[in-house]
């Protein structure tokens, strides 16, 4: 409780005497029994209501969020030209009245829900593009008074100046710039551009009126019903298109697989091919070396070739008969039980 509300009770509390005394002496008068001095009591009692009625007249405590406008009967121009600030001031009383109003932080929003704006019910704005579609907006406005230029609020304002200046150019902003672009860029590529175009036209319709702008919020922006359908219909073509899309794009992929399968089989039996083949050429060229080699050794030795015939019959073989030309029958050598040999 600060000292000008104290000072404030002590003044009612001083009328309330007053009266209690006077009633009471009267009181005592009427049953012939009066008070000694009761005047003077009496008289005492409304002087001190009177004096603390004075003091609490012209004390004017200044909270630190507020600023106070003078009010006075005594100046040519009917105020103070500067404005109270925090704290304890002295007016002169009963000639000059005090008028306290807030520089902290306020805000006012113009919703369509019914219970979140200022004023109860649908009140967001409703604003037209360039190309003709009816949009509805949301927005909250964050201002505060310039504590400077309280004095100016009040003559120009007083306390309407929520409704009678914030509220009405906020919606008259926010109709002029929606107004110069499309519904699409509304809510895509200029939303962020209109927005800023919104806080700067605002911040300067308030400096003006002696308010400063804290920040302007684009809340929500709502379609009329035909052109939110429109607006689903061509995201469900666009959905399908991207699916049908995706399709094309699976069976290219699907298509480029097998193809590469079917390339990568092939690649394997041309080269398993090339691998026979070659393998094919180096026996062949194993085997000539190897005749080759045999024919020199059967030049140098011509009975080579009978003893590897000899060698390559089976061991059940006791006789054989030679060509004509050397008509003799050689008795191969025979291995008895005993393991002595025998010849004939």
């Amino acid at each position: 409780m600060d000292i000008s509300s104290l000072v404030s009770i002590i003044s009612v509390l001083g009328w309330f005497l007053a009266i209690a005394l006077f009633a009471f002496f009267i009181f005592r008068a009427s049953r012939g029994k009066p008070v000694p001095h009761s005047g003077l009591y009496v008289t005492l009692a409304i002087l001190i209501a009177i004096v603390f009625s004075s003091i609490s007249a012209g004390l004017v405590f200044i909270e630190p969020d507020q600023r106070g406008v003078v009010i006075s009967a005594i100046s040519a121009k009917g105020y103070r030209e500067e404005a109270l600030t925090p704290g304890l001031h002295w007016i002169i009383p009963f000639a000059e009245t005090v008028v306290q109003y807030p520089i902290s932080r306020q805000t006012y929003t113009m919703s369509i829900a019914t219970s979140e704006g200022k004023v109860q019910g649908d009140d967001s704005i409703t604003a037209r593009t360039s190309d003709g579609q009816e949009i509805y907006v949301d927005a909250s406005v964050i201002y505060a008074i310039d504590p400077n230029q309280v004095v100016k609020v009040h003559i120009l304002w007083k306390n309407r100046y929520g409704d009678d200046l914030v509220r009405a150019q906020a919606r008259g902003v926010i109709r002029d710039v929606v107004s110069q672009y499309r519904v699409e860029e509304v809510v895509t590529t200029k939303r962020f551009e209109m927005a800023e175009k919104l806080r700067q036209t605002m911040a300067s319709k308030l400096t003006d009126n002696g308010l400063v702008l804290v920040d302007f919020i684009l809340r929500n922006i709502t379609f009329s019903p035909e052109y939110a359908a429109s607006v689903e219909q061509k995201q469900i073509a666009e959905q399908t298109a991207q699916q049908a899309k995706f399709v094309v794009e699976q069976k290219r992929q699907e298509a480029e697989q097998a193809r590469q399968t079917a390339q990568g089989s092939a690649d394997a039996s041309v080269i398993r091919a090339k691998g026979e083949a070659e393998a094919r050429v180096i026996e062949a060229q194993a085997e000539a070396q190897s005749l080759e080699l045999i024919a020199k050794a059967l030049q140098s030795n011509p009975n080579l070739l009978t003893y590897q015939y000899i060698t390559k019959l089976s061991p059940t073989v006791q006789t054989m008969l030679l060509p004509s030309s050397s008509p003799f029958v050689f008795q191969l050598p025979n291995i008895n039980n005993q393991g002595t040999t025998t010849t004939p």
